[in-house]
Formats: structure tokens, sequence, C-alpha cells
């Protein structure tokens, strides 16, 4: 059987998650990608590598048309689910519905669907490319608001701002070094922030857990630490489901991000693909289930079983440090798999000793990602503070 998998640059998800399970199932693999050296250099020999301009739905059905039968399509990429979803239903394969995919990655289109459905109502307007934002200063703006990008991803652009003239000077900064942006701007939601992990193949949907984010101080939302949360309170899950059932999420794998105030769930955003920053290889440590085989298997048109035999008794937390300053990393610590008191530490550099890199106030910010698993969550928030306390981390400006 032959899978066709959408990508732009590499990521962990795929070269560690994906790739792997599919070599487990059997598939053949051909990897459509603009950055087709990029995937050679670590996807394994037995993986096929093509050149294709994957951000147009037409180049990837002409490629997969002109080449081996298709019995999947599927992508990972926040930026290709349209484009996966509409080659997949173009020869007649399980695919996510397009018009979800698009749906969910507009965050205005997002906004407008929910505030129709009657579930959510959040002030929120569009800013257009090379669209003058003092235009803003007109408009009824609810503050403090929070301005991103429409299609945005990694908290990249997202700043909350306090009143009217820091509104339009931080569009104005935007625009300026991502003149082609699409800019939305809504009322800023208040909460503690967590996630759902959900899995569906259209007829059986699986919540498989979730996590509770700390985010940096504002006016930036960096992801800095994230607790493994077995269980939502069920009225909590309950609201997040009714909104992705609003907007249609209910095929393959999905990441929701939502807050929680006073007992109300409020929708963030909508990731339609496996969370990322290595998350989904600790989820599928803590469930024991093959979460990457069963996300493949939906796109194959295989139903999920009713029971996965997801184990719920793990406790997790997944801290990422970040850079302070711009300049070049000049100490860092190296790979690390540890056993410290029962917990299971996993350190993995992201970036390499002699980078030089601004400072973006987003999850490029990362320097490094620390997974902990263990027996109670005070054992390993305790073993994982101690080790990052030990660490050492040096830039040079």
């Amino acid at each position: 059987m032959r899978l066709y998998l959408l990508a732009l640059n590499p990521t962990d998800s795929v070269t560690e998650g994906f790739l792997p399970a599919a070599a487990r199932l059997g598939l053949d693999v051909t990897v459509l990608t603009d950055q087709p050296e990029a995937h050679r250099r670590v996807a394994g020999s037995d993986i096929e590598v093509l050149e294709c301009d994957v951000r147009d739905f037409r180049a990837v059905i002409s490629r997969i048309s002109t080449h081996h039968t298709p019995d999947a399509v599927f992508t990972n990429s926040d930026h290709l689910q349209t484009q996966a979803a509409l080659a997949a239903d173009y020869f007649g394969l399980p695919a996510k519905d397009w018009r979800t995919a698009l749906r969910v990655k507009d965050k205005a289109q997002m906004r407008r669907h929910l505030a129709a459905s009657g579930l959510d109502t959040v002030w929120s307007t569009e800013l257009t490319a090379g669209q003058d934002p003092a235009g803003l200063t007109a408009l009824d703006v609810p503050y403090p608001c929070v301005v991103k990008p429409r299609e945005g991803v990694a908290s990249e652009d997202v700043v909350l701002v306090d009143g009217p003239e820091e509104l339009v000077l931080r569009c104005k900064e935007i625009q300026t070094r991502r003149p082609h942006v699409h800019l939305v701007i809504e009322e800023y939601l208040a909460g503690e922030l967590y996630t759902l992990e959900t899995l569906g193949d259209g007829h059986v949907r699986h919540v498989l857990s979730g996590f509770h984010t700390r985010l940096s101080a504002p006016p930036y939302f960096i992801e800095e630490r994230l607790v493994y949360t077995p269980h939502h309170p069920e009225p909590v899950v309950e609201q997040v489901l009714a909104q992705l059932d609003a907007l249609g999420v209910g095929f393959g794998v999905c990441h929701t991000e939502f807050v929680v105030h006073e007992g109300r769930a409020r929708i963030i955003e909508v990731n339609y693909r496996a969370i990322g920053d290595q998350m989904d290889l600790l989820l599928t440590r803590l469930l024991d289930i093959p979460l990457f085989e069963h996300v493949l298997r939906t796109h194959l048109g295989q139903p999920l079983p009713a029971d996965l035999g997801a184990r719920a008794d793990g406790a997790a937390v997944v801290d990422y440090p970040c850079a302070q300053s711009a300049g070049t990393l000049t100490a860092a610590p190296e790979a690390a798999d540890l056993t410290v008191d029962g917990v299971e530490l996993t350190y993995r550099p992201l970036r390499e000793v002699g980078e030089r890199h601004e400072l973006y106030h987003t999850n490029r910010d990362y320097i490094g990602v620390l997974r902990a698993i263990g027996p109670d969550q005070e054992t390993v928030e305790r073993v994982a503070a101690e080790y990052l306390a030990a660490q050492r981390w040096e830039f040079t400006p």
C-alpha cells in the first residue's frame, strides 16, 4: 500500500513518529515536499522523497497522478491540511473534510463559524495585508486584546496589547516584517490554558488526554511548560467537544488549545494534526498505544477500536528552556537519556552550539526540550527542576 505524506520542513513528528509507524505497518512511503534535500538527509533509504509544490493542491494531485496509485494521502503539517484533504478526496480516499481543515486553519473563519453556531462569540476583526492599522482606532476594540496572524503557528507574532496606540504600533511592526500576512485582532480570553488531544475515524472519537500549559509573561505567549493532564473535568471536555463538533472536527488526530475561566471552556485555536514539539512522542509513551499507527490507519480507511487500551496512570512534564537574548549559543548541554528516582528524563537540544539566533518571542526561542515521565507528578516535577537547574546555557551577543 502506498502512503503519500505531504511535508514542508522535516519535523520530529514525521521523522521519529509517522515514518517509523508507516514502516511498522508495511507501507510504501512517498514524501512530497518543497524541501526534498532536507528530508533526504533525515529519512531512511527506503523512503522515496519527491519535490513538489505542496502548498498547491493542484500540484499535489498532478504529482500523485503521474506516479504510484495512492492508498492514503496524509500530512501532519498545519499549513498543508486543506491541500492533503483536497488531494485525498480527489482520489476517493479517506480524508478530513477540506472545509473543516480550512475553517480551523483560518482563525477568523473559525471565530465566525463558532459565533454562527451559537456556542461562543468572541469579538474579533481582521486586518488584511497592506491595510492601514490606523483604521482600527475607530472600532470599539475590547482591551486588552490579542493580535495574531490569521493562519499563524507557534505563537509567531502573537502579542497582547493594552490600548489603541499600541495596537497600531504592533500591527505595523508585524506588517513591516511580514507584508503579506493577514492579522486577526480579538478580545483576550482570560483563564488557564489547556489542551485536548483527540483521535477519530469519522464514527468513533477518542479523547486521548490533555495538558496544562504554562505561558511566558505578557505580552507574549510562549509555551514554556506543559503538564500532563490525563483527564479534564467532564463538563469542560463536553464543552470543547461540542465546539469541535460545530467546526466539523472528527477525523484523524487533533490538538485543541482552550482556556477555562469560571468553568467555561473557550477554544483558542484548533490544530488539525498531532500535538508537536515532541509532545506526541511523549503522549505515545504515556498512553502506551501505537498512536502514530492509529492515525495512519484512519487515513487508510481502517476503523479505530472501540477501546484503544490507553493507560491513564502516568505523570509527566515537558519543559522548554528558552533563549533570553539574541546571540550565538556558546555553551549548552548535550542530549541525555537518564533515569532519576524512577523518573525517565529525555533531553534533546534544539539548537547547536555555535548557531546564532535572534530573539523571536515565539516557540522559535526554544533551545532544548526536556521530557520527564514518572510515577507521580510531585516526583516528576522535582526531578525535572533539579535537572534543569544543573544545566548551563550561554549566549554571546
